[in-house]
């Protein structure tokens, strides 16, 4: 087994209160960023691990990548791969 760093679409799980004057982005309860309304457009500004493109939030994650083939069909009891 080994991790890979993987780009999650969270958009639909990130949720946003207001408080002095911007926008406090929160993602399973934790805060992950702010987004501020000024003339020039929205400023977004995420923590470390997270991205906003296109109007969507993503997470980059560490997940475990798929087994290895080569050892998918294993009999451990009969002691071959």
């Amino acid at each position: 087994m080994s991790f890979e760093k993987k780009r999650l679409d969270i958009t639909d799980r990130v949720t946003g209160r207001f408080s002095a004057g911007q926008m406090n982005l929160y993602f399973e309860k934790e805060q992950i960023g702010t987004m501020s309304f000024g003339q020039n457009g929205n400023q977004v500004s995420l923590k470390n691990g997270y991205e906003e493109e296109n109007h969507s939030f993503f997470q980059y994650a560490d997940v475990l990548s798929k087994q290895d083939e080569k050892y998918v069909d294993c009999d451990e009891k009969n002691g071959w791969c």
